[in-house]
């Protein structure tokens, strides 16, 4: 070629780079949340009305509240119940009743272990009434009785605040079971031993079973 005639500053063409195939991007890891950020799974109710069957019988005396209300309870898993005076000597029930919760717990676990089901005392009585305890009521109902579990709760009715039936001039400290829910209107079934008026069966509010419970506690 005449160089002479090559226009100046003009280069031939460099050949187009050949490009490799860009490489996949690496997924990336997302953080896993914060044990504080979990929240607790909503226990949502296999139907909208749920009730157990179970053997209801009325306390025999003014201080077996606890061990008849326990085997009412009991009922729900076996048909092999003691008597009541059995029920008493089991759960320690003295002729000042039956103190605590835990006692009922126990005896529950020595008597119905055997089917699988267990039973843990949730003394409420140093904690406020809270949206977050109603929730734990709640949720404790569904998922025994979704289970076949009756539970047991230990109330203290004052005036003005009582279940049907109750003498309302007087503050009750007594057992009843927890047999049943409505998740339409937020209702627990309850199954009382005390028969007071007549009542034996009848239905509270979960916001009342809470302020009724929560001086105490209840088994689940």
């Amino acid at each position: 070629m005449n160089t002479a005639t090559q226009p100046v500053g003009v280069q031939s063409p460099a050949p187009a780079p050949v490009l490799s195939p860009a490489a996949p991007e690496a997924p990336v890891a997302l953080a896993a949340p914060k044990a504080e950020d979990q929240k607790p799974a909503e226990i949502k109710p296999q139907a909208v009305t749920k009730q157990l069957p179970v053997s209801y019988e009325a306390q025999k005396t003014g201080y077996w509240c606890g061990p008849a209300a326990t085997r009412i309870a009991m009922s729900s898993k076996t048909g092999d119940l003691p008597s009541q005076s059995e029920m008493a000597k089991t759960l320690g029930t003295t002729t000042n009743g039956t103190d605590h919760v835990g006692q009922v717990a126990d005896g529950l676990n020595k008597l119905v272990g055997n089917t699988g089901a267990h039973y843990e005392a949730k003394d409420l009585s140093s904690r406020e009434i809270s949206p977050e305890m109603k929730k734990e009521l709640w949720d404790d109902t569904v998922r025994n009785i979704d289970s076949g579990k009756a539970m047991v709760a230990n109330i203290v009715a004052k005036p003005g605040n009582q279940p049907p039936g109750y003498p309302s001039s007087k503050t009750i400290y007594h057992y009843v079971a927890v047999t049943g829910y409505d998740a339409e209107k937020k209702n627990v079934k309850i199954s009382d031993p005390a028969n007071f008026s007549g009542n034996k069966e009848y239905w509270l509010s979960l916001d009342k079973l809470t302020s009724l419970t929560q001086p105490r506690g209840y088994v689940a």
